[in-house]
Formats: structure tokens, sequence, C-alpha cells
């Protein structure tokens, strides 16, 4: 079952704090066809808890809510698999992302987790930033996402989220998973203001897949969030036909 409504389009990184200015960005943006969910964080949900956010989105739209929880999957699979889905699923919550960089029987326990309550899994593996991974200086090893990924497609996962900075990781996962799920489905953070992903150039990237851009301060740092994301989505389908 597909979570959202289109093969492609927005979803919203709400990473602001004021519940208030979450309420407006909801309001204005909620309607526009493109825009296909919301994604929620700690900057959110630590202040003023999960289901006071979901409350206040669920008041202008039906839309999915997506909770990252930055970084989810970090911990052992007793604690991501378990009493914490109960909770997102009660609150509302459509779909969870997860980067399970504490191993196999993590992202286990999420994946089937999430299955038996009606949520759906959202796996990442490489981030956005430089200094990730173990050849950058970081502490991840360079092979550690492509086994994540592959794992995930193996458990039945359908969406992943992979690095809008970083072209030629994306053309990687995108031919690796094609070869064990007919179709994956893709979301892309790292777009515009702040990291620079150029949004055209990813959704060319992954096509002929489902593909979403998480799109943040290019709509939630603009004066004008509306005409801002329609500015943004235009320019898009100015250079792409997507296959709707």
């Amino acid at each position: 079952m597909s979570l959202f409504s289109s093969k492609h389009g927005i979803i919203v990184a709400c990473d602001i704090g004021d519940i208030s200015d979450l309420a407006d960005l909801i309001k204005v943006t909620h309607d526009l066809e493109f825009i296909l969910g919301y994604k929620i964080g700690m900057d959110l949900v630590v202040p003023h808890g999960i289901y006071k956010v979901t409350e206040v989105i669920r008041r202008y739209t039906n839309l999915p809510i997506i909770y990252d929880h930055q970084k989810f999957g970090t911990d052992i699979p007793d604690i991501c698999g378990g009493k914490i889905l109960e909770i997102l699923k009660k609150a509302g919550i459509n779909g969870a992302i997860a980067f399970p960089e504490s191993g196999i029987e993590t992202l286990r326990a999420v994946v089937e987790g999430c299955k038996r309550l009606g949520l759906t899994p959202i796996v990442g593996g490489e981030m956005t930033h430089r200094g990730y991974l173990a050849s950058e200086g970081g502490y991840i090893a360079d092979d550690a996402p492509e086994r994540i990924y592959l794992d995930a497609a193996r458990l039945g996962v359908e969406y992943f989220v992979i690095p809008g900075t970083k072209v030629e990781s994306m053309k990687r996962y995108c031919s690796e998973l094609k070869e064990i799920i007919q179709e994956p489905k893709f979301l892309f953070p790292g777009i515009g203001k702040g990291q620079g992903g150029d949004i055209v150039v990813a959704f060319s990237t992954v096509l002929p897949y489902e593909s979403y851009a998480i799109v943040g301060r290019g709509i939630y740092a603009e004066k004008k969030r509306r005409e801002a994301a329609t500015k943004l989505w235009g320019n898009i389908k100015r250079q792409i036909v997507f296959d709707i």
C-alpha cells in the first residue's frame, strides 16, 4: 500500500520549534497538490510532545505524518521495535524513519514492529553531510549504508531515505535496490537552503521510481511559504516530465 497519494512530490520538513508557527505552515501549504506529507522531529516533539504536534497538524489535513527521531534505530531491538512504535501509531503517525546503525536485529525489530502496527517503515543508511563515512573521517564503515538498504529491502521495506546531496550515491542505491524489489521508493533530504542539494538533479537521478523531496528551510524559512513552495514545484515541473 502506497504511503502517498502521488508518485512524486514534496514532503515538508517541519524543523521549527514554535507550535503556532507549525499551524501556520500547515495551514498555508496542506492543500497544494504536490505537498504529500509532513515530517516532524525533535524540534517540535521534545518541547511540545508528539500528541500535541500531531493534533495541530490534524486540524488542517489528513496528509501522512512521518516521524523522524533523528536518528531512530541506534538502540537495542526491544527499544526500537517496542513500545515506542505503539506510541507513534496512537499519536497518528503514518510512517517512521529509521537509520538502523545499531545492527540487523534492530532493523528487523523496527520493520516487523511497523508492519504489525500498520506503520510504514522508511529506512535510511547514508546521511547528506560529509564526515559521516569512514573514508571522509567519520565513524560509519563505507559499506554500511549499502548493507542497511539491501537488508531492509530483503525484509520487505519499500521506502528509503537517500542523500539528495550525493548524486553518485543516489544512483548506486537505485541500481542495487531494483535488483531486490521491483519498485523502490525514495525520499531525499539535503535539498536547497542549508545543504545545497539540487532538487531537479535529485529527482532526475531517481527516475522512474517514486520520489519525494524532503524540503525544510526552502519552505518554512520563507516569509511567503505557499508562494515559495509553489515556485519550487513549478521550477521542477518545467524541467522534468513525471510519469504520474
